[in-house]
């Protein structure tokens, strides 16, 4: 029998209590039930992380990126090892289906894999100088310790590409993961520290978010933030990174449109666009949300989303039988009460759930609203939970305003059979991703991130390696 475990600080090399000996209680969202503890840090450990920090990149830097990816690699593989056991405390602390969780692990790892290999060959260049004998060169070092601070809905997930980029590039890091889902990060961090990462490279703190952030992001030691979550909070610590010229990448909220057109495979648009709605209950920033449908197919696509809506399985994650498990926290069911009850009195229809399941666990329906009017506050909030807005349009420009009526761009989805729509999307489409009759979103090799309200820069693929690295021109002659 597997337990959970009471999570400890890492710092310089070391799992250890806070200073203070505090802690913080980490709930299961099934049972409500206290399943462990959490190490919470004051300023004491925050001090120590930076000192670690500091030291750890001195040495990480003058690593080969050869010999970074061996630990890499290894670490990877010590993930793929453990990957049932982390994945069953995922869904203890989080609670989303055992088989994702288990997912979410193996996602890492090609996370791991796919940064360490691209880091090798992170290359700078020769430009060609306008005399003889001058030789005109730029290189990539390393911009020094980063700061990275994430959310709970993608323990493993969200963590992973902050610390694969900073690690593959030769910088240190100080991760603040999230006290609601603690152990699994811890997991994820502890693979590298059994890699053979050294001392200082990888530190681990827990405890206040808003105390954290505005101590370590002034702190002369950082030169680089990454930040998941809300895009008021994102706001905030990128006006303040700002403040001390420290280099940013928000990765913030959304509220992603789904155009469905009359020539799309409704079939295929309903179970793929179901699987991915309800996916971690509607917790996903780039969660499908507001879906906009052709007046010709609307009738049908609605009927056969709200039937894959009331067939969706809700229960415990370890439970092989369900689909869909609990919200992660209490406070998300009145929130999405919330939602629900404005959208009503405004006209909008109750296609579908609605309602909390049951009086234990923070279980809920997934939920269906119809024709609901745009000044509804689902239709200008992201609602972060199992909930569907699901509108009709005309011709695409109308779909394309709406689409693009809102200050987020995070992901949008798009299913047409006509390659002139697909092209036109592409142009129009006011967000950082935008994947069409299919889900091709953050593969480890791909970009991920937004634009406008919803953040800068990328965490996925090639470019993300970018905001981990200073390039510096060299220029001499003889």
């Amino acid at each position: 029998m597997q337990t959970y475990p009471n999570v400890q600080l890492h710092i310089d090399g070391q799992w250890r209590d806070g200073v203070e000996g505090k802690t913080i209680p980490v709930l299961d969202p099934a049972t409500e039930e206290v399943i462990g503890q959490v190490a919470h840090a004051t300023r004491d450990d925050l001090d120590a992380a930076l000192a670690a920090a500091d030291k750890g990149f001195r040495i990480w830097r003058e690593t080969s990126a050869h010999d970074r990816a061996k630990i890499m690699r290894k670490a990877a593989g010590l993930l793929r090892e453990r990957k049932e056991a982390i994945g069953w405390m995922m869904t203890r602390e989080q609670g989303k289906p055992l088989n994702q969780a288990i997912g979410e692990v193996l996602g890492g790892v090609e996370v791991i894999e796919w940064f360490a290999e691209e880091a090798r060959r992170t290359y700078g260049r020769i430009i060609p100088a306008r005399g003889r004998g001058v030789t005109q060169m730029t290189v990539k070092v390393p911009v020094g310790p980063v700061a990275a601070f994430t959310p709970w809905n993608f323990p493993i997930n969200q963590v992973v590409r902050k610390l694969s980029a900073a690690i593959a590039t030769g910088c240190s890091i100080i991760v603040k993961a999230p006290e609601e889902t603690p152990a699994s990060p811890a997991e994820l961090i502890r693979a590298f520290v059994d890699a053979g990462v050294p001392d200082g490279v990888i530190n681990l703190v827990y405890g206040v978010p808003a105390e954290i952030s505005e101590y370590l992001i002034p702190h002369p030691v950082i030169r680089k933030i990454s930040f998941t979550g809300s895009t008021p909070v994102g706001k905030q610590l990128a006006a303040l990174a700002g403040q001390h010229m420290k280099r940013a990448t928000m990765e913030l909220g959304g509220h992603a449109p789904v155009m469905i057109f009359d020539d799309a495979d409704v079939d295929k648009a309903i179970k793929v666009m179901a699987a991915t709605k309800f996916r971690n209950a509607g917790q996903v920033c780039v969660s499908p949300t507001r879906f906009l449908v052709q007046d010709a197919v609307a009738d049908r696509f609605t009927e056969g989303f709200v039937a894959a809506a009331s067939k969706t399985r809700v229960g415990n994650g370890l439970d092989k039988e369900t689909q869909m498990g609990p919200l992660a926290n209490e406070r998300r069911i009145p929130a999405l009460q919330g939602f629900i009850a404005d959208a009503v009195q405004q006209g909008g229809e109750l296609a579908c759930g609605g309602e909390r399941i049951g009086n234990k666990g923070y279980f809920f329906q997934p939920t269906v609203l119809a024709n609901v009017p745009v000044d509804a506050r689902v239709m200008n909030e992201e609602p972060f939970g199992p909930l569907a807005i699901v509108n009709r349009f005309t011709d695409f420009d109308e779909a394309i305003a709406e689409a693009n009526r809102l200050p987020f761009g995070l992901a949008a989805y798009a299913f047409t059979g006509s390659a002139k729509t697909q092209e036109a999307l592409g142009a129009s489409v006011e967000a950082g991703m935008l994947t069409i009759n299919h889900v091709g979103l953050a593969l480890a090799e791909v970009p991920f991130g937004g634009v406008k309200d919803s953040g800068y820069g990328t965490e996925g693929g090639a470019d993300a390696l970018e905001a981990y690295l200073d390039t510096r021109f060299v220029t001499q002659t003889g």
